[in-house]
């Protein structure tokens, strides 16, 4: 169990109900008078749980106290009054200790005339009235290395009463906050989508509290997110109207709970490293095996449209790629401004222009409401057809945008971003080798070259996969070439304005070719089969991505070189695409490389998120695409 302790002079006035909030929080309570005896029970307290250091003279809400003092995504939180860290932050805490209590040399008195001088020896370090021990220790963490995260309190109450009218004045400030008011709203995202904020939020908040009164947790809420979603694709592949009818309802109700898992999270900061893989990996499996059991019924009433369902997959997964590099190219970048930055912040102070910009990218809110209200009144087809219009014009819209802001900035990128995209272009063993034999040349080439290069060698692959005829072997040399491209593209830092596009353009060729190969085949079951390739390739790149995004670097080397990079797999399936035209054995073999490539990445996956120690993922400042 954490400690809290108690410190400084005894609060004024009346008995504070300081010690009872504190252990609402789950804290148990030992009492310091000076910075030494702080520092014995820092000491003596387990060395595997959090400590917190609070002025017995602080008045606030308790929720204040919950910000800085049980927030597990920080290693140091602090408010006025009191301050808390984790087992990583307490050497630093120790130190700052050490600092405060040391002795402190005095002058020696002058001499009086005609006597002996004298001088006295050190003193230990004695707080004035008007120190908060929490305070001054919160100040010096930073100059040991661990800077305490202050979170924003907005009308909740953190103050060290330093005489009666201060506390009277505080407790009358205290109670003119409804805490619990400020609770809830702080529990929603502040920038979410239209669909989630008016529709969703009004209410799922107050799920999250009752499911917080009740002991659940945000992973149980997940949990259950991901098994009603799994429901409404079953209730989808049953392929009758009221099948179609109770899928949209369940989809809605998944996404409800969905945004709830958050709010709970928020509310009762249960952030995790396990709820951040989770959270961010169901939503994708949600949307994809929703998409799968779309299919599966359309097909039961005799309407094959699982080449739709893939290109839907496609498109979405793109898009998010080009989400993720975008950032990731621009995270840390200096001089990072632009006429085009300027214009769209000048637009968010217009309030309508706000919603409508948000509404236009077809954030999973939007774009869930889409799919959930035409599964109930159309058929998958309309669906699969009006859900791809939508999400390509919103990457239309945010892809030319970005690049506009980018071509019109003049920042400097890091090498931690030029590494970013390295990880996120996922070559394997055939683009790294390419890429150290053409690294003299690719020097010599334009800025503007490795998107370009991508974008060429991803197109022609793609298209030709496309347009060829089953089981032209024109499709291989096509793979070869989209090798080297690949190979040139990355054999130089992708520093460039527009390289962040690289790793969307490699994305767009692999999976573009599973889905024109599988298609063009003609052979039966060979389109759900690459769903399922695609889908399983997909995972180790969203894996990807929110490993980096936690700080916590690339997936390993050797898994990378094991799955063969994007530019190998593409290569292998078009081997296998013109040596097993149109026989079955397509199918089975796109159905093993799944398997295979399936449980190659989960394993490693779920290793690395459940056993590693990763941080949690922060929030995001708004609703993913």
């Amino acid at each position: 169990m954490p400690t809290a302790i108690l410190t400084g002079p005894p609060a004024a006035g009346t008995p504070s109900p300081l010690a009872d909030d504190l252990r609402a929080l789950g804290f148990q309570v030992a009492d310091a008078d000076t910075p030494a005896a702080v520092a014995a029970r820092l000491a003596a307290a387990p060395a595997a749980e959090r400590v917190a250091v609070v002025d017995r003279r602080f008045v606030g809400h308790r929720h204040a106290l919950r910000l800085a003092l049980t927030d597990p995504r920080f290693d140091a939180g602090a408010v006025p009054g009191a301050l808390a860290v984790t087992p990583a932050a307490r050497p630093a805490l120790a130190q700052a200790l050490a600092a405060l209590t040391a002795p402190a040399e005095v002058p020696a008195a002058p001499q009086s005339t005609g006597g002996p001088g004298y001088a006295e020896g050190p003193r230990p370090y004695e707080p004035a009235a008007a120190d908060s021990v929490p305070d001054t220790l919160a100040d010096a963490l930073a100059e040991h290395g661990t800077a305490p995260h202050r979170p924003e309190l907005g009308v909740l109450v953190a103050r060290v009463a330093h005489d009666e009218a201060e506390r009277q004045a505080a407790e009358q400030a205290v109670a003119g906050v409804d805490e619990e008011s400020v609770r809830l709203r702080s529990a929603v995202k502040s920038r979410d989508g239209f669909f989630t904020t008016h529709f969703i939020s009004p209410y799922s908040r107050y799920i999250a509290r009752w499911c917080a009164r009740r002991g659940l947790t945000p992973n149980q809420v997940t949990t259950a997110s991901l098994l009603v979603a799994l429901i409404a694709a079953g209730c989808a592949a049953t392929g009758t109207r009221a099948g179609f009818v109770a899928a949209g309802v369940l989809l809605l109700a998944s996404f409800v709970l969905d945004c709830t898992d958050g709010q709970l999270a928020r509310y009762s900061l249960q952030y995790s490293t396990l709820g951040a893989w989770l959270d961010a990996t169901f939503d994708r499996a949600k949307e994809y095996a929703y998409y799968a059991g779309l299919a599966l019924g359309a097909a039961r009433g005799g309407d094959d449209v699982w080449a739709l369902a893939l290109g839907a997959m496609v498109l979405q997964t793109c898009r998010h790629v080009v989400d993720f590099a975008f950032n990731e190219a621009n995270h840390d970048a200096t001089a990072n401004t632009s006429p085009t930055a300027a214009l769209s912040d000048r637009l968010d102070g217009v309030g309508w222009t706000v919603w409508v910009r948000r509404m236009i990218v077809l954030p999973i809110g939007e774009r869930w409401a889409l799919i959930a209200v035409l599964t109930a009144v159309s058929t998958p087809r309309i669906t699969f057809v009006v859900l791809l219009v939508g999400c390509a014009l919103a990457a239309c819209y945010t892809t030319a945008g970005r690049v506009l802001r980018s071509l019109t900035r003049r920042a400097v990128r890091t090498d931690r971003a030029a590494q970013a995209l390295a990880d996120l272009a996922d070559s394997g063993p055939l683009a790294r080798g390419t890429a150290r034999l053409l690294a003299p040349f690719a020097r010599r080439l334009p800025a503007f070259a490795p998107p370009a290069l991508a974008a060429v060698g991803a197109g022609a692959l793609a298209a030709t996969a496309a347009l060829a005829p089953r089981g032209s072997w024109w499709v291989v040399p096509l793979a070869v070439l989209y090798v080297l491209t690949s190979g040139l593209a990355v054999a130089r830092p992708l520093r460039g304005a527009l390289d962040w596009l690289v790793p969307a353009f490699f994305r767009a060729g692999e999976y573009g070719t599973v889905l024109a190969l599988a298609a063009v085949s003609q052979v039966n079951g060979a389109l759900p089969a690459a769903f399922g390739l695609v889908a399983a390739v997909a995972y180790h790149h969203y894996d990807t991505v929110y490993r980096i995004r936690g700080g916590t670097g690339a997936p390993p080397d050797n898994l990378v070189r094991a799955a063969g990079g994007h530019e190998g797999r593409a290569l292998l399936v078009a081997v296998l695409s013109a040596a097993l035209a149109g026989r079955s054995g397509l199918t089975a073999a796109l159905t093993v490389l799944a398997a295979v490539l399936a449980l190659l990445v989960l394993t490693e996956s779920i290793r690395f998120w459940v056993s590693s120690g990763a941080p949690a993922v922060h929030d995001e400042p708004g609703e993913p695409a």
